[in-house]
C-alpha cells in the first residue's frame, strides 16, 4: 500500500495498458506526491513546473508519447487557462485533466469549454484521479479508433494510423512512404495475416489518389471459373448466368486502387489479361466487343514465393518483373514482438468498445504470455485472440485465464493455461510443467480394434468415441478443413494438393456446408 497527499492508502494496479502521463504543476511536493500516485498506478509520468515548460514538453521530441496531461490551472506567467488556449491554437489535441486548489464553478466551466476532459480539486483522493485518467484515455482511445476506421472507410488511412513500435516496421513504413510518392506497381510480401491490406490502404491515403476507391480482391477465394468475369467484366449474356452486364474490379477501381491480395493464385489467363491490363492501362470483358479504358493503381500482395512460382512455370515471368519492381517485405509478428503490446491495446479498446465491457488493464503474466508466443497466425491471429479474451472477461482486467488457448499452446508456459487473473506476475511458476492427465480408455464394442485416441493437431482420427469408423461425408470434410487451414486458404493449392478441380473444391465445400474463409 502507498500513502497519497492526504494520508489515505491505495493499492498498486496491475499492468495497464496506458503510456505516459505529463504532470504540469509549479508545486515540487504535489508533483512528487502525483508522479508517485501514477506510477504506482501503472503510468510512466514527465513533469513540467511551468506552463512554458509544459508547451515545450508537448511540442518536443516525446511529445507522441504522451497520452494524457494533468494540468494546474493557478501557475505564475503561463497559468493553466493560458496552456490550453495555445494547445488549442497549435492544434495539440490530447486529453487534459485540469487541478485546482480552488473549486469555483466558474473556473471549471471555463476550463471545460477551453477543452479540458475533467477536472479535480487538490488534494484529490487516489480512487478519483484513478477513475478520471481511465476515463479520459477511454475516450481518448475510442475517439481515436472511430477517426481511423473512418479513414479506412474514406481511403485516407495513412501511415500514422499504422500501430508499431517496431524498428522493422519502421523500415516498412520509410519504403511505403516512398512508393505511395509515385505510382510504380507494388507488391506486399509477407505471411497470412501480417497487415498487408493495411500497409496496400496507407499507401493508398499516402499518395495522391488518397479519397478514391480502393478495390480489394482475394484471388485465391474466387472460382476459376469467374476470375475473368469477377476482375475484368462481362456483358450481358456473354456465357450462361450472365444476365447482367458486369464492370468488373479494374473498372471499379478507376481513378483509385486495386488490391489484388494472393496475386500468387491467378490462373494463367488471367495473368496473361493481367499483363495486358497493366501495359495497356485497359481491360477486354468477357464477351465484349472492344476494351475498356481504366486508370488505376496496382498493389499486389502474396504469402507465396514468386519467384519459386515463376521456376515452377505456375506463373509468368514477363508479369512477374512487372509486378515485382517494388517489393514491400511485411516482418511477422514473431519478428517483431515490440509491437504486440500496442496492437494489443488498440485491439482491446475496439472490442470493449463493441462488446460494451469496461477494459482497460492486462495483469504482467498475461502481457508476457502473449509477447512470448510465436504467433504463426500473426497480427490476426493475435486479433482473433484478443476478442475471444475481451468477450470472456468478466471484469476491467485481462488476465492469463483469458488467453488459455494461447497458453495451451506454450511448450514452456503450461502453467499460465487457467492461471486466475488476482495472481501477481511472481506468483506464476513459468519453468513448471504440470503432470498431464492420462485418458480413461473408451470401452468399444467391435472386437480387436484399438480404441480411437484422442485427436492430434494434423492428424485424422478414422475411428470415432465408440471404436467405429466414421462416415466417409464426415472424414472429407475433416480433410478439407485440415487442408484449407495448412494451405492457409489458398484455394488453388488446395485443389492440387487434394488432386481435385477447383470447381470440385468449391461443389464440396458448398455441399458439406464449410466456410471458404476458413
Amino acid at each position: 500500500m502507498h500513502l497519497c497527499q492526504d494520508g489515505t492508502e491505495y493499492p498498486e494496479r496491475s499492468s495497464q495498458l496506458a503510456e505516459t502521463i505529463l504532470i504540469v504543476d509549479d508545486d515540487p511536493v504535489q508533483l512528487r506526491l502525483l508522479s508517485g500516485a501514477l506510477t504506482k498506478f501503472g503510468y510512466e509520468t514527465l513533469s513540467a513546473e511551468t506552463g512554458d515548460e509544459a508547451l515545450a514538453v508537448l511540442t518536443g521530441p516525446k511529445a507522441e508519447s504522451i497520452a494524457l496531461v494533468v494540468l494546474d490551472l493557478v501557475m505564475p506567467e503561463l497559468d493553466g487557462m493560458g496552456v490550453l488556449e495555445r494547445m488549442h491554437k497549435s492544434g495539440i489535441a490530447k486529453p487534459v485533466i485540469v487541478q485546482t486548489a480552488h473549486g469555483g464553478i466558474d473556473t471549471v466551466v471555463s476550463a471545460m469549454r477551453a477543452g479540458a476532459t475533467d477536472f479535480f480539486v487538490k488534494p484529490v483522493s487516489p480512487e478519483r484521479l484513478e477513475v478520471s485518467i481511465r476515463n479520459a484515455l477511454k475516450v481518448e482511445a475510442l475517439e481515436g479508433e472511430v477517426a481511423r476506421m473512418r479513414r479506412k472507410v474514406e481511403g485516407t488511412l495513412t501511415f500514422a494510423d499504422i500501430v508499431t513500435e517496431s524498428p522493422a516496421m519502421s523500415r516498412v513504413i520509410a519504403l511505403g512512404e516512398r512508393g505511395a510518392a509515385s505510382t510504380i506497381p507494388i507488391i506486399v510480401e509477407g505471411e497470412s495475416g501480417v497487415g498487408k491490406e493495411v500497409i496496400a490502404r496507407a499507401i493508398q491515403g499516402s499518395s495522391a489518389r488518397a479519397g478514391r476507391p480502393f478495390v480489394a480482391v482475394n484471388c485465391g477465394a474466387i472460382p476459376e471459373n469467374l476470375v475473368e468475369s469477377t476482375l475484368f467484366g462481362h456483358e450481358k449474356g456473354a456465357f450462361t448466368g450472365a444476365t447482367d452486364r458486369r464492370v468488373g474490379k479494374f473498372v471499379e477501381a478507376d481513378g483509385g486502387t486495386l488490391f489484388l491480395d494472393e496475386v500468387s493464385e491467378l490462373p494463367h489467363e488471367a495473368q496473361v489479361k493481367l499483363l495486358r491490363a497493366l501495359q495497356e492501362g485497359e481491360v477486354d470483358p468477357v464477351g465484349g466487343r472492344k476494351p475498356v479504358k481504366t486508370d488505376f493503381r496496382l498493389i499486389s500482395a502474396t504469402n507465396r514465393s514468386m519467384i519459386d512460382l515463376v521456376r515452377e512455370g505456375r506463373f509468368r515471368e514477363d508479369l512477374y518483373y512487372r509486378l515485382n519492381v517494388f517489393p514491400i517485405m511485411v516482418p511477422p509478428l514473431r519478428a517483431r514482438r515490440e509491437d504486440i503490446p500496442a496492437l494489443v491495446k488498440h485491439f482491446v479498446t475496439r472490442f470493449a468498445a463493441e462488446e460494451k465491457k469496461r477494459i482497460d488493464r492486462i495483469r504482467p503474466e498475461a502481457m508476457e504470455l502473449l509477447t512470448r508466443y510465436s504467433w504463426p497466425g500473426n497480427v490476426r491471429q493475435l486479433e482473433n485472440a484478443v476478442f475471444r479474451a475481451v468477450v470472456l472477461a468478466d471484469g476491467a482486467e485481462l488476465g492469463a485465464a483469458e488467453f488459455s488457448q494461447i497458453a495451451a499452446q506454450m511448450e514452456d508456459m503450461p502453467s499460465l493455461a487457467g492461471a486466475p487473473s488476482t495472481v501477481s506476475a511472481d506468483a506464476i511458476p513459468l519453468h513448471e510443467t504440470p503432470p498431464q492427465p492420462v485418458p480413461d480408455a473408451a470401452p468399444l464394442e467391435p472386437a480387436g480394434i484399438a480404441a480411437a485416441a484422442a485427436p492430434q493437431p494434423g492428424v485424422l482420427t478414422v475411428l470415432n468415441e465408440d471404436g467405429h469408423v466414421r462416415p466417409m461425408e464426415e472424414i472429407e470434410g475433416e480433410v478439407i478443413r485440415l487442408a484449407l487451414e495448412h494451405y492457409r486458404g489458398r484455394m488453388t493449392e488446395v485443389a492440387r494438393r487434394l488432386g481435385i478441380g477447383r470447381s470440385t473444391l468449391y461443389r464440396r465445400l458448398r455441399e458439406l456446408d464449410l466456410d471458404v474463409a476458413q
